[in-house]
């Protein structure tokens, strides 16, 4: 003990001496040596404190209060330790000076006490923050242990209360701004949910509810006190708002609501609270409501929406609270607030608006329910807008309430089952009325959830009832409304329509006699009459009346029905369907259209619903011709809703209206709109044969062909079943039908459908403009296509038709045109003008040559009737054809008679100057070139066409173009800017910029040509004569392979009637062939001959191209036909001869003679041959030194007349007559060696010694003037094989080594040549050495050397392969491979090449293939034989 007291004094020493270190150290020896010394433990952390370890001090001093915690020194040690360190022992400090507070309560040093809690009081203030000052505060609160003996030395506790929930209402605040700010930016968050989420945290731990409550017991001020009320109310609805269903959602409810429910009772004007006490009601009925309540919310809030809406309510009929006689007495008696007395008593009125007529009520309660968002405004709306039949606002309104009881309900978790049934009662009866019945199915599944749970509900039962009325389920709907009857019997609104119920299933007798109940009770004395129904109701009994006799006296009595149905109108004249009733009573049996016309108007003005009175109305506007009536009529109905039937409904659409609007929209040419009216129409009523017809209709006028072709089949099929419901004529679809295929380009089917509905209407002048005009497309259309004569048939046909047309269409343009189409076909085929129906023509065109129809353009192009009047016959020396005179004059005229007839359209007059100017151009074009080289009066008369056309329409860029093509060899300047002018109007012209390039090509600018060539493709890549100008622009180039293949490319492109293309390219093939070695495949000459067959159909005059074709022939081996073709031309020439006397005439007809002379020979006719030969030598001879024939042309001539009658006469045994003519003509051609090579081969052939050296001699003049010439090698090589001589060989075969190693001029066929006397050449000589036993293989290394150095042609391959030996079949498989890859178009190999290379491989499907490739070629058929063998 006694060393314990030593320590403690050395302790107190070492602390006088401020040794803290040794302090701690003594103190705690003492701690070790006596763990309970409170004073050791207080010195331990005084010293600790001192020397800063605030942590082991804490420790000491809490150990030092456990030992004596009613010792105020330590308390003291630990408030000054906590002191120190700020606000981070503030709790300590806190429970330290509440333990210090109590020992000087204790001591009663109450002064000492106050002073302890005032300092922490004050240092909370300034150093901790605010939440650590707002808990500091609850020392001096009641819930404090010191708090009644500090009582009435702190402030009052509501004051202090209002300082902690004005803290925490800001920390509050600040921390779900800030927390809502850190979540709202995480992915998938949303702003609402993030919201609710942080304030269901932050208010799980707030107790600012119970502040707010505090305050309230607390404060004797009654504004603090009404102003906390108010704050409570508030923070608690957020509270439930924010809270999730569950127990505490419900206890929030109630809360809530037991705070507004006491507000209200102690009249305290908090609008917040009143909506709450009033929308939160959820009651059956509106009379549930305490009205005091709601007139004390009209006193406290007269700004508000929500009064407007009550006091609208309250004042009206239909409000089930009693009246008031005024509003000011009524707060008077009730008793105002405080607030409000003061207002009295100071001179002060109340502001409510009391609205007096319906108008104004009307338009209050609109203003008020627009503004506010209240369940009981939307309830009393409702309830209103219902009694006034505003069905369409109440549906409307009724839809926002709904939705915004969803959103009430989610806030609060309240039920408002009752509220909820009141708004879909609301709704669905609007939507029974509103636009009947397109919202029944909406309304009906409204009325079900009702009565799901409410079976009994009267509204209800109703609804439901006069849905099935209106589905015409009536069994169901009189079951429903007599069930509504029960519940409620007093109701004559039911009682009357379950009567109408039964009228309208039949039962006219009952209905009548129900109805006719009902009247007395609506007119009873004493009771507000409702003329409404009573109107409605008298209605009905006149039509029931109307309908249970049906006879026409019963009808016409003016005291039956009829006196009904102006009783109602009588009560209420706005009632719809006794203005129907009228109307159709003075339009069937009073016979006055007017009446009945004004009927049906106001029937439909007043209600859209009326079908019947729009429907007549319609009808009668339709058949004035006033579709924008119809439309509007239709529109009105349409819009109603009663077109379409509900999903489900047994009542029928009507889809007349829709019908009826696609009608007028058809008569606008809106046929966009038409079609989707149709189709509506269709989907309504698929079988309406009217709907079918017109959406044919708007298909074809909207060029959607196919869908309309369809949609008329359909209608067709309908008329094929006999449909009742089909009236009228059908023949429309017939012709729609037709117009159809038209379009299509399906002409024969138009043209029967069209002759189908011109037999049985022979007067429809429509029909049979349509039936020339497709008769003539389809006579340009297979003008186009080739089909020539088809094209002349349909030209005759229509001729023939319009002589029998209608008088009505005679005097009309598209008759006149069509006709002078007709007429232009026999000037495109010539070779038909025999077929032209002149007697036809004649008839139609008239006789009168002084008609003023014919005199346009007459002084210049002097076209008048007398040439196609004229039966007689004209001179031979005609330059032109009288026939093809007549064709063309007679389009000329009908062109001008199409001028006269339209001289009151500017738009036509214009188009029919066009048309006679291409017809005038036609003629000129029509002219034998020679006269064609200068200006004729045709082509003046098209000039001035044009230009007049342009006159009348100067915009019109095809008129331009014309003008420019018809100037371009007269006016190059004027085409020019015509052309230029066409473009600048329409800029995408492909035939313009073609045009202006042949004009370019015509000036020799081949640069500017080409760009417009260029253009034209860009503009119309199928445009032919582009890509024909292009091909000139390549010739003038020096291009002639680009050219060629242009032209090819055109004639693919181009329609079988233009001429041009087939021209250019029939010539381009035939130089390519001239210049090309021979064995061109013979697929090249195909297309030429059919071009030059077609050229020849449409101007059989054309000799040039007539010969040409007679050669293209010649090379086809087409001998008969070659023979066929010249010999038309040399009769054609040989007459033009006789007639002119011409030096070209015969030029031409030497140089037929010549070519006809060969294509005897080719066939045969030896003799003729010998003949012609003869002839065209004559032709040529230059006895006189003078010649038409060229020099060049002599020689080819003299050259082929001399060897064709050679060989003729060689084929003839003539021999020693052939070797004469063929040294002449060795001496025409100057040593030519083709010719020289035939010579040696006849001279051989003879057997004699001489001739046959006279042959050597000849083929060694050959090689020595043309070395490379391999016939006369292989000649050569041949003789000396003959004669065995080696000397001769040896130089043949030095020769054939040359030419085999050289590419140029050697032919593939005459390389496998080559190779064959090199061969024969080795065998002979036995240079091959032939093994015993391996077979005899003769030429094998020439056969191999020909792989070596053509391994791209089969003949080597082929004759390796046939030499047998193991690699035969890989020989003969290579030969097949590159004979494959060697035919054209990427080889010049022939179909014998490719034959034999398919004959060598053995298989039999390679021998039969070899067949059909070559059927000519024996190699094929060799093998398909060995092959079955074996």
């Amino acid at each position: 003990m006694a060393s314990t007291k030593a320590l403690l004094k050395a302790v107190n020493e070492a602390i006088k001496q401020q040794k803290w270190d040794s302090t701690i150290e003594s103190a705690g020896e003492v701690i070790e040596k006596d763990a309970k010394n409170y004073q050791a433990h207080i010195f331990l952390a005084f010293a600790l404190d001192k020397k800063g370890k605030l942590e082991e001090a804490e420790a000491a001093y809490t150990a030092a209060a456990s030992l004596k915690p009613a010792d105020a020194q330590v308390w003291q040690g630990l408030i000054k330790l906590c002191q120190r360190q700020g606000n981070k022992k503030l709790k300590q400090y806190q429970n330290a000076v509440l333990k210090l507070a109590e020992i000087y309560r204790d001591a009663n040093e109450m002064y000492k006490c106050q002073e302890a809690v005032d300092r922490f009081i004050d240092h909370a203030r300034a150093q901790g923050e605010r939440l650590q000052y707002a808990e500091a505060l609850d020392l001096i609160l009641p819930g404090s242990p010191i708090y009644p003996a500090l009582e009435g030395r702190v402030p009052n506790p509501a004051k202090t209360y209002e300082t902690q929930a004005q803290i925490i209402e800001t920390e509050e605040k600040k921390r779900i701004n800030t927390l809502i700010g850190e979540r709202r930016t995480r992915i998938g968050a949303r702003i609402n949910e993030v919201t609710l989420e942080v304030k269901r945290e932050v208010y799980s731990h707030s107790f600012l509810a119970q502040l707010y409550q505090n305050i309230i017991d607390w404060s004797s001020d009654d504004e603090i006190r009404r102003n906390y009320e108010e704050k409570l109310i508030q923070y608690c609805y957020e509270r439930l708002v924010a809270w999730p269903p569950g127990e505490v959602k419900d206890r929030e409810v109630e809360r809530v609501r037991k705070l507004s429910n006491d507000m209200v009772i102690i009249k305290h004007p908090f609008k917040f609270a009143w909506d709450i006490a009033i929308n939160w009601q959820n009651n059956k009925e509106i009379w549930e409501w305490d009205v005091n309540i709601l007139r004390q919310y009209c006193l406290f809030f007269p700004d508000s929406d929500l009064s407007k809406v009550i006091m609208g309510f309250l004042t009206s009929a239909v409000s089930p609270f009693p009246k008031e006689a005024s509003q000011q007495q009524e707060a008077s008696k009730t008793g105002a607030p405080e607030e409000e007395s003061e207002d009295d008593e100071e001179g002060g009125v109340s502001t409510t608006y009391v609205p007096v007529t319906e108008e104004d009520r009307l338009l209050t309660m609109t203003e008020g329910i627009s503004g506010v968002e209240s369940l009981f405004a939307f309830r009393l709306m409702g309830e209103y807008n219902q009694y006034l039949e505003e069905y369409e606002s109440n549906a409307e309104l009724m839809r926002r309430a709904l939705a915004h009881l969803k959103s009430e309900r989610a806030k609060t978790g309240l039920g408002f089952r009752a509220t909820e049934d009141a708004f879909s009662l609301y709704l669905g009866t609007a939507l029974v009325f509103y636009q009947t019945p397109r919202h029944h199915q909406e309304a009906k599944s409204l009325f079900d959830g009702v009565l799901a749970h409410d079976p009994l509900s009267t509204p209800a039962l109703i609804g439901v009832g006069l849905i099935y009325e209106e589905e015409e389920e009536y069994d169901e709907a009189i079951d429903f409304l007599e069930r509504a009857l029960k519940r409620a019997p007093d109701n004559l609104h039911v009682r009357a329509e379950a009567a109408w119920v039964k009228a309208l299933k039949g039962d006219f007798d009952n209905g009548a006699a129900e109805l006719e109940a009902c009247i007395p009770l609506l007119t009873k004395k004493g009771q507000t009459i409702n003329k409404e129904l009573l109107s409605q109701t008298q209605y009905r009994l006149g039509f029931c009346i109307w309908n249970a006799d049906t006879s026409k006296a019963a009808r016409k009595n003016r005291k039956g029905a009829y006196a009904y149905f102006l009783e109602s109108l009588k009560n209420n004249l706005n009632y719809a369907p006794a203005f129907t009733s009228l109307g159709i009573y003075y339009a069937d049996y009073a016979k006055d259209k007017k009446r009945a016309r004004k009927c049906f108007q106001k029937a439909v003005e007043l209600s859209p619903s009326e079908v019947e009175s729009a429907e007549r109305l319609a009808r009668s506007f339709a058949d004035d011709g006033d579709w924008d009536r119809v439309e509007l009529v239709a529109q009105r109905v349409v819009d109603s809703g009663k077109v379409k039937p509900p999903p489900g409904s047994k009542r029928k659409g009507i889809s007349w209206p829709v019908s009826a609007l696609g009608v007028a929209e058809l008569n606008k040419q809106d046929y966009n709109k038409a079609i989707v009216s149709f189709q509506a129409a269709l989907r309504i009523s698929p079988n309406d044969y009217h709907s079918w017809v017109g959406l044919g209709e708007s298909y074809h006028g909207s060029g959607r062909y196919i869908a309309a072709g369809k949609a008329i089949i359909n209608a067709q099929k309908l008329e094929e079943a006999g449909d009742p419901s089909i009236t009228g004529e059908t023949w429309f679809t017939k012709f729609i039908l037709a117009d159809v295929k038209r379009e299509l380009g399906d002409f024969d089917d138009a043209i029967s459908l069209y002759r189908q509905v011109i037999t049985d209407r022979p007067d429809e002048g429509g029909v049979a403009i349509a039936l020339m005009q497709t008769l003539v497309d389809n006579a340009a259309s297979s003008l186009e296509r080739g089909f020539f004569g088809k094209a002349i048939d349909l030209a005759k046909e229509m001729l023939d038709f319009a002589t029998r047309a209608p008088t009505a269409i005679v005097e009309t343009f598209n008759f006149w045109k069509a006709v002078g189409d007709a007429c232009s076909i026999f000037s495109s085929i010539q070779a038909g003008i025999a077929d032209f129906p002149t007697e036809a023509v004649r008839r139609l065109v008239g006789g009168d040559d002084a008609a003023p129809e014919f005199q346009v353009m007459r002084d210049i192009d002097g076209v008048g009737t007398d040439i196609v009047q004229t039966a007689g016959i004209f001179p031979k020396d005609e330059t032109v054809g009288v026939d093809l005179t007549k064709v063309i004059q007679a389009t000329i005229l009908a062109h001008k008679r199409a001028i006269h007839v339209c001289s009151e359209d500017v738009h036509a007059h214009a188009v029919a100057y066009y048309n006679l100017g291409w017809a005038e151009y036609r003629a000129h074009g029509c002219l034998p070139q020679a006269i064609r080289k200068k200006s004729t009066r045709y082509l003046k008369a098209a000039m001035a066409c044009f230009k007049r056309a342009i006159e009348l329409e100067a915009g019109n860029s095809e008129f331009w173009n014309a003008l420019g093509v018809v100037t371009s060899e007269i006016n190059p300047s004027v085409a020019q800017h015509s052309f230029v002018r066409s473009l600048h109007l329409n800029e995408r012209g492909a035939h313009t910029w073609t045009n202006l390039g042949t004009l370019a090509l015509l000036q020799n600018d081949l640069t500017f040509a080409n760009e417009a060539f260029t253009r034209a493709q860009s503009a119309d890549p199928d445009h032919a004569h582009a890509w024909l100008g292009q091909a000139f622009v390549a010739l003038l180039v020096g291009n002639p392979k680009e050219a060629r293949l242009l032209f090819t490319h055109a004639i693919d492109i181009a329609e079988s009637s233009s001429v041009s293309p087939r021209r250019h390219y029939s010539v381009s093939i035939f130089d390519h062939l001239l210049v090309s070695p021979s064995g061109q495949p013979v697929t090249l000459l195909i297309q030429p001959i059919l071009a030059l067959k077609q050229l020849q159909a449409l101007n059989p005059h054309d000799l040039a191209y007539g010969h040409l074709a007679g050669l293209f022939e010649e090379r086809a081996d087409q001998g008969e036909q070659s023979v066929a073709t010249l010999q038309r031309v040399c009769a054609a020439v040989e007459a033009e001869y006789e007639v002119t006397e011409s030096a070209e005439a015969l030029k031409h007809f030497a140089i037929a003679k010549a070519d006809l002379a060969r294509c005897y020979l080719a066939t045969g006719a030896f003799d003729k041959a010998i003949e012609a030969g003869e002839f065209a030598i004559q032709l040529s001879s230059d006895d006189g030194g003078e010649s038409e024939l060229t020099a060049e042309e002599r020689r080819k001539v003299r050259l082929g007349g001399h060897v064709t009658m050679g060989l003729a006469h060689y084929y003839t045994k003539e021999v020693d007559e052939a070797v004469t003519l063929f040294e002449a003509a060795l001496g025409e051609s100057n040593g030519d060696p083709d010719t020289a090579c035939i010579l040696a081969q006849v001279l051989w052939a003879t057997g004699t010694s001489e001739a046959r050296e006279r042959a050597r001699e000849v083929l060694f003049e050959v090689i020595e003037n043309a070395p490379h010439h391999v016939q006369s090698v292989l000649l050569l090589g041949v003789i000396a094989l003959l004669d065995e001589d080696e000397e001769s060989l040896e130089a043949v075969v030095q020769e054939l080594q040359s030419l085999r190693a050289s590419d140029e001029g050697v032919t593939p066929s005459e390389q496998s040549q080559l190779g064959e006397i090199l061969r024969a050449i080795a065998a002979l000589d036995g240079k091959e050495d032939v093994p015993k036993g391996e077979g005899v293989l003769v030429g094998a290394s020439q056969a191999q050397t020909d792989t070596m150095s053509y391994p791209y042609l089969p003949h080597g391959w082929s004759e390796l392969a046939a030499l047998g030996g193991s690699e035969a079949e890989g020989a003969a498989e290579m030969a097949l491979r590159v004979a494959q890859k060697g035919v054209p178009p990427r080889g010049d190999l022939g179909a014998e090449d490719l034959a034999g290379a398919y004959a060598g491989t053995g298989r039999v499907v390679d021998a039969q293939t070899a067949i059909m490739v070559a059927p000519w070629e024996r190699s094929g058929w060799v093998a398909l034989g060995q092959a079955v063998k074996g």
